[in-house]
């Protein structure tokens, strides 16, 4: 089992910006690819970020490349969303989650390929 604690949700302003932090306990975390994903009120979960084990790719959804950074620190088992020039449009509940599959690509960005979830932090941003 992986349990992920997300972190550093808020309300803010738009242009603003914020940094989630998700801390993994459990297994080894450098055998797990991670990602975010997030739900905005009404609509579906919808892929954010991801980064395989190594931290040698990154995958970002269109919406939010260039604005956002994920990143790792495999010692302190913890990723982190780095979001700037935030927009009210990125209003949503964000969710770590983690996965053994291997896969990358399109893999990656699929929920249903994850394994573990945290259990979310709310991301507010004003107009």
């Amino acid at each position: 089992q992986v349990q992920l604690i997300e972190s550093g949700g808020g309300l803010v302003q738009a242009g603003d910006s914020l940094r989630l932090a998700c801390a993994a306990s459990g297994r080894t975390f450098s055998n797990y690819n991670m990602g975010w994903f997030r739900q905005p009120p009404g609509k579906e979960r919808e892929f954010v970020a991801a980064m395989t084990r190594n931290g040698d790719r990154t995958y970002y959804a269109d919406s939010v490349k260039g604005r956002f950074t994920i990143s790792r620190d495999n010692a302190k088992n913890t990723v982190f969303l780095q979001m700037s020039s935030l927009e009210p449009e990125d209003t949503a509940v964000y969710y770590c989650a983690a996965t053994d599959y291997s896969g990358v690509g399109y893999f990656i960005k699929l929920s249903s390929k994850y394994n573990y979830w945290g259990q979310g932090t709310q991301v507010t941003v004003s107009s």
